[in-house]
């Protein structure tokens, strides 16, 4: 979540929408959005309601939530989808900023796009 803060400006200059989904319950998730100071959106997920309908993984031995990454566009539909295998395998923002971009840019989607 830290990576994203620090190109915050740059997300809501091309009207993107953060939000973030955590799988701890409303009072620690809310907790921690305000020590941290995050700008953007936070949804405690404390069932995985969220995390089932996108297909997110968790893995026990990893201690829990895999990480993933999903650009929704205006219309609501996944664009772009990636399903990290361990805490480190997120996108840099560069890559999130340049997909904004191209889906911007798309009035209407064929399919969403996986990595």
């Amino acid at each position: 979540m830290a990576q994203l803060r620090h190109d915050y400006s740059e997300f809501v200059a091309r009207d993107v929408a953060i939000v973030v989904v955590g799988p701890e319950n409303a009072a620690a998730f809310a907790k921690y959005f305000e020590k941290e100071s995050l700008p953007f959106i936070g949804l405690p997920d404390p069932k995985h309601s969220v995390l089932k309908l996108y297909g997110q993984q968790v893995n026990l031995f990893k201690l829990g939530r895999m990480p993933a990454q999903v650009l929704i566009d205006k219309a609501g539909i996944a664009r772009y989808v990636h399903y990290g295998h361990d805490m480190k395998d997120i996108p840099e923002n560069a890559e999130l900023l340049a997909l904004a971009d191209e889906i911007n840019a798309v009035p209407s989607p064929i399919a969403p796009r996986h990595v």
